[in-house]
């Protein structure tokens, strides 16, 4: 006797293979770039670094940068 619909399995597709663990490291190098770009930035509001005024404008940009990059590496953590 033939089966019914309803008693028929159905495909299932196989699941995704897991994403590999980020190595213990990369979690620091977040937090480095996260904090030196703070630090970048805060020593630069209090003038406490020796440059130039022509130059802290692109400390201040780095600082910025440094942030950035810690957020996008961030987002690839797993």
């Amino acid at each position: 006797m033939p089966k019914s619909k309803s008693k028929r399995s159905r495909y299932q597709p196989p699941a995704p293979p897991k994403p590999k663990p980020s190595p213990r490291w990369f979690g620091a190098m977040i937090l480095v770039f996260l904090f030196a770009g703070v630090i970048l930035i805060v020593l630069n509001y209090l003038s406490l670094l020796p440059w130039e005024d022509a130059a802290r404008n692109m400390y201040l940009w780095i600082g910025l940068g440094l942030i950035a990059v810690g957020f996008g590496a961030a987002t690839q953590w797993r």
